[in-house]
């Protein structure tokens, strides 16, 4: 069997493989709301969401001025950039993130303290 007949069939049994695979793990998380997330962005955004949530109170009085409510702050963590050229992500205990997003075509950006067992978010700014 020649090189390019070899290739056709392994490349014809690793796409059925692929869309298979794909349609299991679709299935599969939603049923059991598993999200997979690999990428630093979204492993930090969901790090941030499995912590017990603070506000300072700027954060508190600026969430009230631009009328954000709990629904809002989850979606911007939910969906937001983490911008990590702005971050301080070496510092000890607590590092520091800031999440840029949009909310109803209004552009958001948090300013986050991640600590080993709460998140704060620290300031709140419309761009």
């Amino acid at each position: 069997m020649d090189f390019l007949k070899r290739l056709g069939y392994f490349l014809v049994g690793m796409s059925i493989g692929i869309v298979f695979l794909t349609f299991f793990l679709k299935k599969k998380s939603e049923e059991t709301g598993v999200y997979f997330c690999y990428l630093p962005n979204c492993r930090t955004l969901k790090d941030i969401r499995s912590k017990s949530m603070y506000y300072s109170e700027e954060a508190q009085q600026k969430l009230q001025e631009l009328q954000l409510d709990s629904t809002a702050v989850t979606y911007i963590l939910t969906e937001g950039d983490v911008d990590f050229g702005n971050s301080d992500t070496k510092s000890v205990p607590c590092k520091t993130y800031v999440i840029e997003s949009d909310y109803k075509e209004q552009d958001y950006i948090f300013t986050v303290k991640n600590c080993r067992e709460k998140a704060t978010i620290e300031n709140v700014q419309l761009q």
